[in-house]
């Protein structure tokens, strides 16, 4: 994971461009940068996929692709063993090579086999122009601007507000070119149409097996390394599925939780850790505690202005902060779950069609809401957070199902305990009496 600043175009401003750096500084633990007449390029590096060769900007063996990378993309491994088929020979173990060499060799269509959560710009120095692309869902942030003849992008809108211009954003699922105007950019993935073209799941019993199995792989993929992984635990079905499988697949975790002391949640938390034998580290928040300078903090850092947002970043900075505080860079969270799989109860007061409209609002604004709060909070204390939830494989199954299978609870519906998540799982043993925890598991 990365914070990333370029400037491109004549007499680019070295001054901006340290300005930018300075301000994604945060999101990275060195400061690398690419330096010429034309192209200002530079990375503030957070290192976790081979950290000591994968450096940025990262250079094509000619030297004439510069590439500034943030984000992780889950199969590069095979995408790396099917570069290496083709003739390419790699100088690191890295995501990030792979992304660059991907391009060279499929073009813009590469994009479309990246399975991940990432941003990135990539200057092409014979021509004076930048390719930018950003994930499906927009878990990691990209936005562009153009003051003068220069064309400047970084990973975060404070990097950019310096000298008065616009500033936009790369939508998700969006990729193009910059060249002398602003960037001509296209969607590669239509994220309300995914599941289109496959019949609708109508038996229970399939959808629950194709759940568990595409949240297993996701989660699987995502715990692919040799750091701690931390899993923030709020004590929902969410959390406690990644923690559950976490601690299956990758036995050096721990776990994080915030709250007030009295809170339910918090309880349950603590003795499901117990329980686990996972390790439990609990931040404590009392509403008393929050002041007005912890609010102005939460806005500047999360650059968000919704009420509800700015509460829940008041809330994310001290549990990131320790998690900074502790050594610990990749850390899973259960968000998404609830607005694919029906855990707002605004989804059923509302007709079938109107529900279905309010659906796909939540997931394509997602990028603007809880994925933004998360991305300035974990990345501004040096903590990259990966989704489980909101892998593409995940998005798609949840556009698949039926309005009923998302019914969240509600009698005689089959999402209660008897219904789709019951068929998907079993209570798990380690779940402290008297809790619904199900996990989407084989029986």
């Amino acid at each position: 994971m990365c914070g990333i600043a370029l400037i491109l175009g004549p007499r680019p401003d070295r001054q901006a461009f340290d300005r930018m750096l300075a301000a994604v500084a945060p999101r990275g633990e060195v400061e690398e940068t690419l330096l010429t007449e034309r192209l200002l390029a530079g990375t503030q590096r957070l290192r976790i996929v081979d950290a000591d060769r994968a450096i940025q900007p990262f250079t094509s063996a000619d030297g004439r692709w510069v590439l500034c990378y943030n984000g992780e993309v889950f199969n590069y491994r095979v995408l790396q063993a099917e570069l290496i088929r083709l003739g390419h020979r790699l100088r690191t173990d890295s995501d990030t090579e792979v992304v660059l060499e991907s391009f060279l060799e499929w073009g813009a269509d590469a994009v479309t086999r990246l399975r991940g959560e990432f941003a990135f710009a990539l200057a092409d120095t014979a021509t004076d122009r930048v390719y930018l692309a950003r994930d499906p869902l927009g878990v990691k942030p990209l936005y562009w601007s153009r003051p003068g003849e220069g064309l400047h992008v970084a990973s975060e809108i404070k990097a950019l507000t310096g000298p008065g211009a616009p500033v936009s954003e790369v939508p998700p699922g969006h990729h193009g070119w910059a060249e002398s105007t602003g960037p001509v950019l296209h969607p590669y993935v239509d994220l309300l149409r995914l599941g289109d073209d496959q019949a609708e799941i109508e038996d229970p019993d399939e959808a629950a097996k194709l759940i568990r199995s595409a949240l297993e792989d996701s989660i699987r993929v995502r715990v692919d390394t040799g750091l701690t992984v931390g899993v923030i635990l709020s004590g929902g079905l969410d959390s406690t599925l990644a923690l559950l499988h976490v601690r299956e697949m990758h036995p050096d975790c721990v776990a994080f939780t915030i709250g007030a002391p009295a809170s339910e949640d918090l309880a349950y938390a603590r003795r499901l850790t117990a329980d686990l034998g996972v390790p439990h580290e609990v931040i404590e928040v009392r509403p008393g505690d929050i002041r007005l300078a912890d609010i102005r903090e939460a806005i500047r850092l999360g650059e968000l202005t919704e009420y509800g947002d700015i509460i829940n970043e008041v809330v994310s900075v001290p549990l990131f902060a320790r998690i900074h505080e502790l050594g610990v860079k990749v850390v899973l969270s259960g968000d998404g779950s609830d607005e694919l799989f029906g855990g707002y109860p605004m989804y059923f007061r509302a007709r079938p069609e109107q529900a279905r409209r309010l659906f796909q609002h939540k997931i394509r604004n997602l990028c603007r809401t809880e994925l933004q709060r998360l991305d300035r909070a974990s990345m501004g204390h040096g903590t990259e957070l990966r989704v489980p939830f909101l892998d593409q494989s995940l998005v798609e199954l949840a556009m698949r199902l039926p309005r009923a299978f998302q019914a969240a609870g509600r009698p005689g519906q089959v999402d209660s305990p008897r219904g789709l998540r019951g068929r998907a799982a079993r209570l798990h043993p380690a779940a402290p009496e008297g809790h619904d925890v199900l996990l989407f598991r084989a029986a």
